[in-house]
């Protein structure tokens, strides 16, 4: 299927533009500036304080931003008008992903400076381009389920706290089996691995854990993909 730079950015630029006038929105992209500036201040940072930087980063840039995009042109009725454009439901998806994506890297790559974090690994950047992916994917599906930006908010809360910061809530509830759940979770399993990999874990070690991430971003992929073609229908 071939994918027309030209729509890809068109849809793009005005996703940028009307971000831009959204200081709701663009106020949860500073939440892990904070973190980043709180934890760098005080010298050497710990793993897991790193990846509540980095996850935090995922879920309220990534998946946040992404959700209130989609919502917000829902509220607007305009998404009904891009799904009858001539654009494929690829470029208007990757049109509409892209944002998310830049302001998350970019956002993760100031933090992570801040909090003097490297990462090298080719295992540990793929499955961080792979998390990234599944963010992106779950703010797509809140924005298509939810009617009006505001509406995407609420839903986004939970899914910081739970993506974000599970690893905070295992603490809390030590000893409880439903925490152990969390475990599974790909921002949890993306922690894992990179203490797996700083104490030396080899490839087929790391596999299972890398495996775990792919597996939720293939669900969310395809379960976002269902959503969107069933509104198209209904469009």
């Amino acid at each position: 299927m071939n994918l027309s730079v030209k729509r890809i950015n068109a849809i793009f630029q005005k996703d940028l533009k009307d971000i831009s006038k959204n200081i709701f929105v663009l106020s949860t992209v500073l939440i892990p500036f904070l973190f980043a500036f709180l934890y760098g201040r005080q010298g050497d940072v710990p793993l897991e304080v790193q990846f509540l930087i980095i996850n935090i980063a995922f879920t309220a840039v990534g998946a946040f931003v992404q959700s209130a995009v989609i919502a917000e042109e829902k509220e607007k009725n305009t998404l009904r008008g891009l799904m009858m454009s001539p654009a494929t439901s690829s470029e208007i998806l990757t049109g509409k992903s892209l944002l998310s994506a830049v302001l998350t890297v970019v956002t993760m790559i100031v933090c992570l400076s801040i909090t003097n974090y490297v990462v090298t690994d080719p295992i540990m950047l793929l499955s961080m381009i792979i998390a990234l992916i599944f963010f992106i994917s779950l703010g797509t599906l809140v924005g298509l389920m939810t009617k009006s930006l505001m509406e995407a908010s609420v839903v986004s809360v939970p899914i910081i706290f739970v993506f974000g910061m599970g690893r905070m809530f295992q603490e809390l509830f030590q000893g409880n089996k439903l925490v152990m759940i969390f475990d599974y979770l790909p921002n949890v399993q993306l922690e894992m691995l990179a203490s797996q990999i700083t104490e030396g874990a080899s490839f087929a070690e790391s596999l299972p854990y890398l495996g775990t991430i792919l597996a939720w971003t293939l669900i969310s992929i395809i379960v976002t993909v269902i959503v969107y073609n069933k509104s198209t229908l209904d469009a």
